[in-house]
């Protein structure tokens, strides 16, 4: 669909993206049964824009590096491993999210409770930060200069300890692998305090995301590649509305009524039916 391809280049110019991917059940004809596949969400921090993306219902690296040919920004994600193969990629820096981490360290607490709890401290210090910064509405260049001065101390401390208590704790238990976890991740987990534009964690996609799961417990699964793919974008359109405070019926309404007004005209620029834009010209 035009429209889907576009909002995608639009959304690899930006310089900051965060992605996350979900199942999403698919019939596959030649198995005779309904089979597991991952549909992928990119979510644009800064405009609110989604794009979710079907490649086979695959979840392997090759979907990674198809997507993602080509941009040169920021990504933030979840510590899947096939998005470090973008890691060194010129001009993209990769992101983790301390959501993450800090769940591992919570998954722990009845293996090993005082170093869970000490790590879990740790990374609230960091979150009392970004509360700070809420609740003064500081400017990106402002949130960096505090996340300098209050952040960067707690995560050379931070670091400092998973080392030093990594040696301390039985191979392979939980609390061995949220320090791991945490430890492999360590500068991708720190390089938000460089831009105040970068989220602490990816929870803005991970609520992105929730539609996905409720339309998986009515509709059940998608009849084939093709009716997935079909899904992925119309729950690409339904999050960018729902990010531009619009009812996706009135736009779905205005993009049929007009849609076909850019078939011929090729001065015009299809990326003006998407909701924010139509929002901020007064047309919805």
């Amino acid at each position: 669909m035009p429209l889907h391809f576009r909002l995608w280049e639009l959304m690899k110019k930006t310089n900051y993206l965060q992605c996350d991917e979900t199942t999403l059940p698919v019939v596959r004809n030649d198995k005779h049964k309904t089979v597991k596949g991952y549909i992928w969400l990119v979510r644009d921090p800064m405009s609110g824009r989604q794009y979710f993306y079907w490649d086979k219902g695959s979840r392997s690296g090759e979907v990674v590096l198809k997507l993602f040919c080509g941009y040169q920004g920021a990504l933030q994600t979840d510590g899947y491993e096939p998005y470090e193969l973008l890691d060194g990629k010129k001009g993209v820096i990769l992101l983790s999210c301390w959501a993450h981490a800090r769940r591992k360290f919570s998954d722990a607490i009845k293996n090993d409770k005082e170093r869970a709890e000490k790590a879990l401290e740790q990374i609230q210090l960091l979150y009392e930060v970004e509360r700070q910064i809420k609740d003064q509405a500081l400017s990106f260049e402002d949130t960096a200069k505090l996340r300098t001065r209050l952040a960067y101390p707690i995560l050379v401390r931070f670091e400092k300890w998973l080392v030093a208590e990594h040696a301390k704790v039985i191979k392979g238990s939980p609390i061995e692998k949220a320090i791991m976890y945490t430890y492999k991740r360590f500068n991708k987990l720190s390089r938000y305090h460089l831009d105040g534009a970068y989220n602490i964690d990816n929870n803005g996609i991970e609520n992105a995301v929730r539609p996905v799961a409720v339309g998986r417990k009515n509709y059940l699964f998608c009849q084939n590649d093709d009716t997935a793919e079909s899904t992925a974008i119309i729950y690409s359109f339904m999050g960018c509305c729902k990010a531009a405070g619009v009812d996706f019926r009135t736009w779905m309404i205005y993009f049929l009524d007009h849609v076909h007004d850019y078939d011929e005209d090729y001065t015009m620029d299809i990326a003006d039916l998407l909701p924010d834009k139509l929002k901020m010209k007064g047309l919805l």
